[in-house]
């Protein structure tokens, strides 16, 4: 049985296969097709799928795909699937259900509660789900506008970021600020007895919000927000958030999250820490590209595993060498593993910056040691230098700390979602000094746990980060510039490399430094 999921069609579109019950591949079509202008089908990503498989469009069975399609009427677009794979079923699931089998079904959980909360799909922007075996039944639902994702939105774009793109800027600048207006934003979306009532709409005028609002924050109407006042109305926001999506979760043995919402970190940690829930499991790529996994593992109706969460392609040593000799590059091969590794210890305890290019590439937004930007641990300048020379970002962002699992908890209180980066940890108090330069407010840092059998090579280099810096730790960002998505292929490597300001770059076999 070979199904073919879409998901994200309408702006986040993305591709996942499972063949007889195993996720063989999942990838999005931005970071394949490397352009804004996408098609009405993720194709590029379609075909990549495939050929990972090593598959036809004959060969599928079902091709599964989420709502909301896109922007033109429904019918389009079954008739581009059906030109597509004119031997398969099409199968069509509602979009929050699909966020919710995107979680519940690669969970490895039984049963459990889902909540999916995101910014509006198909009208809905949240439900609860009571979930057993195969089958997800709903409980309760918010439609929009009372939109908590929508609010989110709406202060990302007050607070001078871009709406439905920068609102992990504000989590994070969250961390700076103080939750002085907590209550204005649980007056506009109040709670009831057990979920939410209908949100104040007094606090809005059409698009925007209105002169009750700016009064409540003390300032004139449609006034700019003060820097100094930015990072207290993002601790206010997640504050009040958090607030509302612990009421919403209530009590018992599992959770499972889904939706936009949830790429929210800092969120994600406050229901694992709650103790209202035993295990806490939240999808990594919980925004609208996961909703291509969803609808795969519904078509196959039962529970499918992750895997390593690395589901895109990889590339021969011939690929990369043709590459970099079409591109006329001094490169060095290293002949093994441990040259690898050695090599890549020795540019890191030089304090250089490093690209690390290995294996198959991520699924989701987030680096797990295969597509990495990587820094020494014992660098006080290394936060600065990703920010200001490479990422050209806010320096209220921080980097992850990789570590391997086993030894995660000496350093960081951490709990099983930093396997996939989609949490946050707290440093503990004998190494807060170490790792000074990556602590956020309140001692949070992003930690990303690796086991041996996720990412053996990447596990080894942690390993032998111990010897020069003391600590089996480095700093990991994800392998793209500004505003680009992951690199997937040779030539992105080559070209982000010699775009920015990083020292050296080890790209399967393949040393090359400036």
């Amino acid at each position: 049985m070979v199904i073919l999921g879409l998901g994200g069609l309408r702006n986040d579109p993305a591709c996942a296969l499972i063949r007889d019950g195993e996720l063989v591949a999942a990838v999005e079509q931005r970071k394949v097709a490397r352009r804004a202008t996408l098609e009405e089908l993720p194709l590029e990503a379609i075909r990549t799928c495939l050929e990972i498989a090593g598959l036809e469009s004959r060969d599928v069975d079902v091709v599964a795909v989420a709502r909301p399609f896109g922007p033109g009427p429904e019918s389009e677009t079954h008739l581009a699937i059906r030109h597509q794979f004119p031997g398969a079923r099409i199968s069509v699931v509602e979009h929050h259900k699909a966020h919710a089998a995107s979680a519940f079904l690669y969970s490895g959980f039984r049963e459990a509660t889902v909540l999916t909360l995101d910014r509006l799909g198909d009208f809905r922007c949240g439900g609860k789900w009571k979930a057993a075996g195969a089958t997800m039944q709903l409980e309760q639902e918010l439609y929009f506008p009372d939109s908590i994702g929508d609010l989110y939105g709406r202060v990302t774009e007050l607070l001078g970021f871009m709406p439905n793109a920068d609102e992990h800027k504000v989590q994070w600048l969250a961390t700076a600020g103080q939750p002085v207006y907590q209550s204005l934003f649980e007056q506009i979306l109040p709670r009831s007895e057990n979920w939410l009532k209908a949100g104040e709409r007094s606090y809005f005028d059409g698009a925007w919000f209105s002169s009750k609002f700016y009064q409540a924050l003390g300032l004139a109407d449609g006034a700019a927000i003060p820097e100094r006042l930015k990072a207290d109305v993002a601790a206010s926001l997640q504050a009040a958030v958090t607030g509302m999506v612990l009421h919403l979760a209530g009590c018992g043995e599992n959770l499972c999250l889904a939706g936009g919402l949830f790429w929210n970190a800092l969120l994600v940690e406050a229901l694992e820490r709650s103790g209202q829930y035993e295990r806490v499991f939240v999808q990594p790529a919980a925004g609208n590209t996961g909703t291509a996994l969803g609808v795969a593992a519904m078509a196959w109706n039962g529970p499918v595993s992750l895997g390593d969460f690395c589901l895109g392609p990889e590339y021969s040593t011939g690929q990369f060498k043709q590459v970099l000799e079409n591109c006329k590059l001094n490169f060095k091969m290293l002949l093994t593993t441990d040259a690898i590794v050695g090599t890549a210890i020795e540019q890191l305890r030089q304090d250089k910056i490093l690209a690390w290019m290995q294996g198959r590439m991520e699924f989701g937004a987030r680096a797990l040691g295969n597509r990495s930007i990587l820094a020494s641990p014992v660098n006080p300048y290394s936060t600065e230098n990703l920010n200001s020379f490479i990422k050209h970002r806010e320096p209220f962002r921080k980097f992850a700390a990789s570590v391997p699992a086993e030894l995660a908890g000496e350093y960081f209180e951490v709990g099983a979602n930093a396997r996939f980066l989609a949490s946050v940890s707290r440093v503990r108090p004998a190494y807060r000094e170490k790792f000074a330069s990556v602590i956020l407010g309140g001692d949070y840092v992003r930690v990303h746990t690796v086991a041996e059998e996720d990412n053996p090579l990447y596990w080894r280099l942690l390993h032998a980060a111990a010897e020069p810096f003391g600590l089996p730790v480095l700093y990991n960002t994800s392998f793209n510039l500004f505003g680009d998505p992951l690199v997937c292929t040779p030539r992105d490597a080559v070209r982000s490399f010699y775009s920015s300001g990083i020292d050296a770059m080890i790209a399967g076999y393949f040393f090359l430094e400036k």
